[in-house]
């Protein structure tokens, strides 16, 4: 057996010598420069920039550059080349000043706003139909892409990433992109059918998307991507404030810390699943959160000064959403947004947590289904009511879980408690969250007080008591949580004063 020190020391020797190896700089990336803004494809264009980078992937940068007095705007003539990663573009002068590059579609996205944007089927144009037409920057078919400092105005499209993964967009401004969307992440076939593996693990951060008409969308397969930090605005001058983000057969995407402002819905989630949204603000929407499909979860999310805060839609399928730790405050407010979404039903119940709102595939929606989209209205659902007789109908969301019932405050050895029962499926185990409100009058759910779990029995009936310490609140409301995610709408309020 060789000597254990004479191993030892032959160990130390090649250690400098592999530890070499392994931290060998990589080359760095040739720079192409952009430092003119005609569309010529001559050298120094950014076109040029992306055809040269597109023959050899990887091996190049892209620096956009300030030329001439701000503001900066390249004005393509024609679309640009789809743009083949690895590869980075980006503005030298946001690095520097946080001013950005503009490149602007207005040259020639010809036509009256949406109407110069077709969809894929005949006929249609906007938003809310299925389109890949006319994207300021496109992504297919490739990966690792990065792209900042820009903005991308007037096309249909701002950011296309079709069938494309691991790509970055981050610090840019995505402003008045009238078709699709300000960002689409679609994985798309061109047919229409969605591909499961194709448009995964993407970021979306730190961007201004304003006045698009869907923010952005993850549609037709895209998963696990990641949108955080941006803020989606829409203002009076966007002719169509649909959703903020859409996301249709979406699944397994993260939805964090984002703002949605002014749309009628602020996000809406068709069919998809697993989708996580959590510590996300909305506020003036026609409806906040506007959810159908499985297991999706919106938790720890600000949700005030809307008509409806979130809504749950019936459809065929019985699913469950989870809604969790969600501040609620001061909606109801007569914001009659309904561009293919929202709360423009007469006598519509509003507030905190609605469920059985009608959208556009139910025949009770009233609204615009989108200017260029009107969907058959033979396969329009009827709502199912509960109680009622109705044929060929959805039932409603979540089985229709109903709420706890709160029947008072009792005061033990000191602590004051708040008491109620729950009545639910026999031998299940139920979480209840306990929420605060700071007005007597208020049915909703301003501040999260903690949640416990509570077993009901064989006749399905559970007793619970909960600590409340903070005596300035003046009313109480609760939500049930079946175990496989199922919750209610918030409980009736149990007045303090």
């Amino acid at each position: 057996m060789r000597n254990p020190h004479f191993l030892l020391a032959t160990l130390f020797v090649a250690l400098p010598a592999l530890a070499s190896a392994q931290s060998t700089t990589p080359e760095p990336l040739e720079v192409l420069r952009v430092d003119k803004y005609a569309d010529d494809g001559s050298a120094g264009t950014l076109r040029w920039a992306i055809e040269r980078s597109n023959q050899e992937p990887g091996h190049y940068r892209i620096e956009i550059q300030a030329v001439g007095e701000a503001p900066y705007v390249i004005r393509p003539v024609s679309p640009l080349p789809p743009i083949l990663g690895p590869v980075v573009l980006e503005s030298s002068v946001w690095m520097r000043t946080g001013e950005y590059v503009a490149i602007d579609g207005f040259d020639y996205i010809k036509g009256d706003g949406a109407l110069a944007c077709p969809g894929a089927n005949p006929g249609e144009f906007g938003t809310n139909v299925r389109t890949s037409t006319l994207p300021g920057l496109t992504l297919r078919d490739t990966h690792s892409v990065r792209i900042s400092g820009l903005e991308v105005r007037n096309f249909c499209i701002g950011i296309l990433i079709n069938r494309a993964s691991n790509n970055l967009i981050q610090d840019n401004r995505i402003v008045a992109n009238k078709g699709g969307a300000g960002i689409m992440l679609t994985g798309d076939d061109g047919q229409g059918n969605p591909t499961s593996t194709t448009t995964n693990n993407n970021k979306v951060l730190r961007n201004q998307l304003i006045d698009n008409g869907d923010g952005l969308e993850l549609t037709r397969g895209a998963a696990f991507n990641l949108i955080a930090d941006n803020l989606f605005l829409s203002t009076p001058l966007n002719p169509e404030p649909s959703q903020g983000i859409e996301i249709l057969w979406g699944n397994d995407n993260t939805v964090v810390r984002n703002r949605f402002e002014n749309y009628s819905d602020g996000l809406q989630i068709n069919w998809g699943k697993r989708n996580y949204l959590g510590a996300n603000e909305f506020t003036g929407n026609s409806i906040g959160i506007n959810l159908s499909g499985d297991s999706n979860v919106a938790d720890g999310n600000l949700i005030y000064g809307n008509r409806i805060g979130i809504a749950l839609r019936p459809e065929a399928n019985l699913t469950t959403t989870r809604l969790s730790a969600n501040r609620i405050w001061n909606n109801g407010q007569d914001i009659r947004r309904c561009e293919a979404g929202g709360s423009c039903v007469a006598g519509q119940r509003t507030g905190a947590i609605v469920f059985g709102v009608p959208a556009l595939e139910h025949a009770d929606f009233v609204g615009s289904r989108g200017k260029g989209d009107n969907p058959n209205p033979g396969k329009r659902h009827k709502i199912c009511v509960p109680g009622a007789i109705v044929d060929d109908c959805q039932p409603m969301p979540n089985r229709n879980q109903q709420p706890p019932l709160l029947t008072g405050i009792e005061v033990t050895e000191g602590q004051r408690l708040l008491v109620g029962e729950l009545h639910g499926e026999a031998n299940g185990n139920y979480r209840l969250e306990i929420f605060g409100n700071r007005a007597a009058n208020s049915n909703e759910a301003e501040e999260y007080l903690g949640a416990l779990y509570v077993p009901t029995d064989a006749q399905g009936l559970a007793r619970f008591t909960f600590p409340v310490a903070d005596h300035s609140l003046q009313s109480l409301t609760a939500t049930a949580t079946t175990s496989d995610g199922a919750t209610s709408e918030l409980s009736a309020a149990l007045s303090l004063r």
